[in-house]
């Protein structure tokens, strides 16, 4: 990206001037180095979503930010409803609520590794992973309904899981107001043997040991120490979520036509936020988010049943679970006055700040924990959320590394051994259900966590809290 057609706010801050249509400017949070090798297709996306109607403050982008349909990957926007705000499938993404799970166990590093293997192996067997891949549970779309609209209450009420585990899941394990007469026949056919599944793409399933802390306060509220194993799995709303968008693309592109919205590239298409068309999106893109949070819930379960084969009486507990393809009913403080947004996150995490009353009583005065998962044989880190990133992002932080190359071009370059290969001489130990899915997500083909993550803290929109290493990876 040329950086003369950006304004330096700070090392860490760039801002795009308001220019043609735009109704706002653009901002892009990176660093020097990573805007010059971040692609220009970012830059004319921010500038496209700031040309929509009702949006608030500044169209955004992270510095793992990558372009994407519609709206950059790595991109956040808010639309004032009162203002002729707009709801877009291309701000929300395809997988809808794709997010990341953390769970927390009392076991260190040494006593794993003698494990691993087999370990892994149990994982292997017992997650279902890989494209189109279905678990043991078979619902009806009655009785898938119910997932719909409960979200991770439905899966702890069967049994899969503790009810504790709400406490520690974005909006408790649900979002109110899911309607699933607004989803598709298709959509819940689809789905219908999916909860409980991985999936496929950047999707994983991770052992990982603290390698190192950075807030001793916010570690001791996460449950975190050094050494630690911990298991992060990154999955969404699978099938489900994938045809809610392709079925209201159809429905958005002809209200974007019937309400005169003009937009700049066709996966903008949209609808103003109370129109009948933007509420039935809505409606069913929280069904989507009460599915994969189920989703979640269900892997938890598996994952605690073989966890239980191997360290039995050793509790496995969920840190915390965030989305970061939503679009949700937020309330920020914009020109001094207070607003209900709806703000998109596609790609991007929600990261509260400390003192919020969504967090969990034990986090209220640390921030929101915020899981960014790194590429394959690479760190992730946990962090904490900011009240400096409220202001300054709509409360949002990056959602992981960024691609650097198209799964095409990594599926060229890369052979799926010779990833295995390295990464075991390095004492990961990877399985994947596809050759093709290992070569598309080689560590290689994505930007370096490290400095994602440092331009994200130094931007002011989250902190470092734990990095985490990997042992073991199961990929779809």
């Amino acid at each position: 990206m040329e950086l003369k057609k950006l304004f330096k706010v700070s090392e860490y801050e760039w801002e795009i001037p308001p220019r043609g249509e735009m109704r706002v400017p653009g901002k892009i949070f990176a660093s020097k180095k990573i805007l010059e090798e971040m692609d220009d297709k970012v830059y004319e996306q921010v500038c496209n979503v700031a040309c929509l109607p009702g949006i608030v403050g500044a169209s955004i982008a992270m510095p793992d930010a990558h372009w994407g349909y519609g709206f950059p990957i790595g991109g956040v926007a808010a639309f004032d409803p009162e203002e002729e705000g707009i709801i877009s499938v291309g701000g929300v993404g395809y997988d809808i609520s794709c997010g990341v799970r953390t769970l927390t166990t009392p076991l260190f590093k040494e006593e794993v590794e003698k494990e691993l293997p087999a370990l892994i192996e149990a994982l292997f067997a017992t997650v279902p992973c890989g494209l189109g891949s279905e678990g043991k549970i078979k619902l009806s779309p009655s009785k898938l309904d119910e997932v719909l609209v409960e979200g991770s209450r439905w899966a702890v009420k069967k049994g899969y899981g503790e009810w504790e585990d709400l406490e520690y899941t974005e909006e408790r394990g649900c979002m109110e107001g899911a309607d699933p007469s607004c989803v598709s026949r298709e959509a819940k056919k689809r789905q219908h043997r999916q909860v409980g599944t991985l999936g496929s793409g950047n999707h994983y399933l991770e052992i990982q040991y603290v390698a190192e802390i950075f807030d001793r306060k916010a570690a001791e509220a996460f449950g975190l120490f050094e050494n630690q194993v911990v298991i992060t799995f990154h999955c969404g709303s699978r099938a489900l979520g994938h045809q809610i968008a392709t079925d209201y693309l159809l429905v958005l592109s002809q209200a974007a036509k019937k309400y005169g919205i003009p937009i700049k590239e066709k996966e903008l298409v949209c609808a103003p936020i109370k129109s009948p068309e933007g509420q039935r999106y809505f409606k069913a893109m929280l069904c989507g988010i009460n599915c994969a949070l189920a989703n979640r819930q269900v892997i938890t379960h598996l994952v605690r049943e073989v966890f239980e084969e191997f360290f039995p009486g050793r509790a496995v507990k969920v840190l915390y679970d965030v989305s970061h393809n939503t679009c949700k009913v937020e309330e920020f403080e914009v020109e001094g006055e207070k607003k209900i947004l709806y703000v998109h996150r596609k790609g991007a995490t929600r990261a509260w700040g400390p003192g919020r009353k969504e967090l969990p009583e034990k986090y209220r005065s640390v921030g929101q924990p915020v899981i960014i998962g790194g590429s394959m044989g690479t760190a992730s880190y946990i962090l904490a959320g900011t009240s400096e990133g409220e202001k300054k992002a709509f409360a949002s932080a990056c959602h992981g590394a960024g691609r650097t190359m198209s799964r095409h071009q990594a599926k060229k370059r890369f052979r799926a051994s010779d990833i295995v290969e390295k990464l075991k001489k390095r004492g990961i130990i990877v399985l994947g259900k596809s050759k093709r899915g290992l070569a598309e997500e080689a560590p290689e083909a994505y930007k370096n966590i490290d400095l994602v993550i440092e331009a994200t803290c130094k931007a002011g929109l989250a902190r470092k809290v734990a990095k985490l290493v990997p042992m073991g990876c199961i990929k779809g």
